[in-house]
């Protein structure tokens, strides 16, 4: 093996490596049955994370506005449980928060891909807020709070 081949099969990863092989990994959302594409199909990335920074700069004036004429110092701290409170609210009612709304996102419950229920909303947020569980990825690009909560972001 040219010394350039192990080490371009090293940058690119363990997935590359193994689709070097032979293994067929499909597009992100095949094991779901969601679509390739188009309306159904599995959230974008940049998406997701636009509205989640659209998300908290609406909760951060709400709570500055809650906070108007005290001490600003908890400021994110409110914001924090504003974002909470809205994701709840919002996803648990109509399946979005008011920037997955602009952006054209959704969160649906995988069994049977209708809207969430409300309990599994608020474990779904919980996690989301404690922000280590939305790190954690699966090949699918859906966080462990998607995962434990039976959910998945995908586009409207």
């Amino acid at each position: 093996m040219d010394n350039r081949e192990a080490i371009g099969s090293w940058l690119s990863g363990p997935r590359a490596a193994a689709q070097e092989m032979g293994a067929d990994f499909g597009y992100r959302g095949k094991r779901l049955g969601l679509p390739e594409e188009g309306s159904g199909s599995i959230a974008p990335v940049g998406r997701r994370v636009g509205a989640l920074f659209i998300d908290w700069a609406l909760c951060a004036l709400i709570a500055y506005g809650l906070l108007a004429g005290r001490r600003l110092e908890g400021t994110n701290n409110w914001a924090l449980v504003v974002f909470v409170v809205m994701s709840i609210l919002t996803v648990g009612t109509v399946g979005c928060t008011p920037g997955k709304r602009l952006l054209g996102l959704r969160v649906v419950a995988l069994d049977g891909l209708g809207r969430l229920p409300m309990w599994r909303a608020v474990v779904r947020t919980v996690l989301l807020g404690l922000a280590i569980p939305a790190l954690i990825w699966d090949r699918d690009n859906r966080g462990l709070h998607d995962r434990l909560s039976g959910s998945v972001q995908v586009r409207i």
